[in-house]
C-alpha cells in the first residue's frame, strides 16, 4: 500500500465526517431560519399570555416541519445523503428523529388549536371541529395528525417488536402520507406563507428538495432501474447450511456501480413477494452477475428459497458504505457471525493484491456457517489470514473455549480497518472490543439491517 493510497484514504475519511455534521448543522440552521423569517414578518406576538403561547406553537410547528423534512430526505435513498452517512446510519437517524418530530407537531397542534379557540371564543374541541371555516387544507391536516398518531403508537418498542417486519412497514408508510396532507396547510394558512416573498420560496425550496428526492429516488428510480437492467433471477441454490445463494443476470449491470459489501433493497415480483422490499448483501464482487445469499429469517426470506428462475427483480441501490472506498489504513480486519458473512466474504473477493487481511468466522459449527468454503478457498488464494471462532457462545462475542479478543488478532491498532456484520447485539460486543483495543472510531465499520 502506498502512502498516496493511504493519505487519499484518510482526506475522503475527514470529507465524510464533514458530510455528517454538514446534514445535522443543516438541520438545525433550517430551524433558526424558518423562526427568524417567521419574526420577520410580525410573528413574534407578546401582547398577553394567549400571545406567547401561540407564537411558541408556531415555532415548534416551524421545527416540527424542518424535522420532518429532514426525515423523508434520510429515507429518500438520495444519493448525496447514501455516500455521507450510509443507509443503516441514514435510517437510524431516520428513526431517532420520527417520535421527536411527531411530538413536536402535536404540542403544535394543541396550542395553535387551543389558542385560536380562546380568540375566536370556542371551545378546545369547538375549534377542532372548525376546519370548515378555514378550507380543506386544515382537514387535511387533521387526517395527517391521525396518521401520525397511528406511526407513533406502533413505533414504541413494546408495539412493534410484536408486529411482522412487513405489516409493521405498511403501517410505517402513513408517515409519508401525513407529511403529504400536512403540506399544504403551511402554505395556505400560515401567515408567514401567504403573504409570499423570502419565506414562500424558502420553504417551497426546502420541501421540494425534501419531497422531490424521495419521489425521485425511492419510487422513479427503482422503475428506471428495472427497465434499463431487466434484473430477473437466472438461478436458486439451496446449501447445507440452510441458506439459499439466488443469481442474478440483467443488462449492462456495471452502470449500477456496486460495490462489494454493499446492499440493494430487493422486490421479487413473485406470488407473497411482490409487497415485500427486503435489504439483502451481495455475497460475492459484482460482475457480470449479482448474487445474494439469504437465511430464513422471517417469512420473506424464507420465501426466497422458492423463487423460479426468470422472475423479474425490482431493485433499489446500491446502498450502504460497508466498502473498501471507507477504508482508511493499509491493513483490514473483517469480522462477521451469521448470514452477515455475506458483504465480507464479497470485500474478501474484491481485496487487492499485497492486502494486509485477516477475516474472523464466528458460527457454532462448520455445518451453519454460510459460505465458509467460499471464504476459505478466497482467504489461500488472496494469502490473507483465516481466523474461524466455531462453538457455543461464551461471555465474550467468542465463543467458551476462545474468548474474542481483537487486541490479539490486530498487530498495527492504528493502521487497521475493522468491518464489522452480524447480529446486532454480537456486533456492538466486536465494536465496543475494537475500539477497547485502540482501532480509531472512524476506522470501525458496521453495519445494520435493524428497524
Amino acid at each position: 500500500m502506498t502512502a498516496t493510497t493511504t493519505g487519499m484514504r484518510a482526506r475522503a475519511a475527514e470529507r465524510r465526517g464533514w458530510w455528517v455534521d454538514g446534514l445535522e448543522a443543516a438541520m438545525w440552521l433550517a430551524s433558526a431560519c424558518g423562526i427568524a423569517l417567521m419574526i420577520a414578518s410580525g410573528g413574534l406576538l407578546a401582547e398577553s399570555t394567549t400571545d406567547w403561547f401561540y407564537t411558541l406553537g408556531r415555532a415548534l410547528g416551524i421545527i416540527a416541519a424542518v424535522l420532518m423534512m429532514t426525515q423523508v430526505l434520510l429515507a429518500s435513498r438520495a444519493p448525496w445523503v447514501e455516500r455521507a452517512i450510509g443507509h443503516d446510519r441514514a435510517i437510524a437517524r431516520h428513526t431517532r428523529i420520527g417520535p421527536v418530530a411527531i411530538i413536536l407537531l402535536f404540542v403544535h397542534l394543541a396550542l395553535m388549536t387551543g389558542m385560536s379557540g380562546i380568540y375566536d371564543g370556542r371551545s378546545f374541541v369547538e375549534q377542532s371541529l372548525a376546519w370548515r371555516d378555514y378550507g380543506w387544507f386544515m382537514l387535511f391536516a387533521q387526517i395527517a395528525a391521525a396518521a401520525f398518531f397511528v406511526v407513533l403508537v406502533t413505533s414504541v418498542a413494546a408495539v412493534r417488536l410484536r408486529v411482522p417486519y412487513e405489516r409493521w412497514h405498511a403501517v410505517h408508510m402513513l408517515v409519508y402520507l401525513g407529511v403529504a396532507f400536512a403540506v399544504p396547510h403551511q402554505f395556505l394558512e400560515g401567515s408567514t406563507f401567504r403573504s409570499g416573498g423570502l419565506a414562500w420560496w424558502f420553504w417551497a425550496t426546502l420541501w421540494t428538495a425534501s419531497i422531490g428526492s424521495f419521489v425521485a429516488f425511492r419510487l422513479i428510480r427503482p422503475l428506471v432501474l428495472m427497465r434499463r437492467h431487466g434484473l430477473t433471477v437466472e438461478t436458486v441454490e439451496s446449501r447445507p447450511d440452510g441458506s439459499t445463494t439466488v443469481t442474478l443476470t440483467g443488462r449492462e449491470l456495471e452502470r449500477l456501480r456496486a460495490s462489494a459489501g454493499q446492499f440493494f433493497l430487493w422486490r421479487f415480483l413473485a406470488p407473497g413477494l411482490r409487497t415485500q422490499s427486503h435489504p439483502y448483501s451481495l455475497s460475492a464482487a459484482p460482475r457480470d452477475r449479482l448474487r445474494i445469499t439469504v437465511k430464513a429469517s422471517g417469512d420473506g426470506s424464507a420465501r426466497v428459497r422458492a423463487l423460479e428462475p426468470g422472475t423479474r427483480v425490482l431493485a433499489e441501490g446500491p446502498l450502504g458504505v460497508f466498502t473498501h472506498a471507507t477504508r482508511t489504513g493499509d491493513a483490514l480486519l473483517l469480522v462477521a457471525a451469521g448470514i452477515g458473512v455475506t458483504p465480507v466474504r464479497a470485500m474478501l473477493e474484491e481485496a487487492e493484491p499485497g492486502d494486509d487481511v485477516t477475516v474472523v468466522i464466528r458460527a457454532r459449527s462448520r455445518d451453519e456457517a454460510p459460505l465458509l468454503e467460499e471464504i476459505e478457498a478466497l482467504a489461500a488464494d488472496r494469502g490473507a489470514r483465516l481466523e474461524l471462532m466455531l462453538g457455543p457462545r461464551g461471555d465474550t462475542w467468542g465463543t467458551r473455549e476462545r474468548p474474542g479478543v481483537l487486541g490479539d488478532l490486530v498487530e498495527r491498532t492504528g493502521d487497521t480497518d475493522v468491518y464489522i456484520c452480524g447480529p446486532r447485539p454480537w456486533a456492538l460486543q466486536v465494536e465496543a472490543d475494537a475500539k477497547a483495543a485502540g482501532i480509531p472510531p472512524h476506522a470501525v465499520h458496521r453495519e445494520e439491517f435493524g428497524w
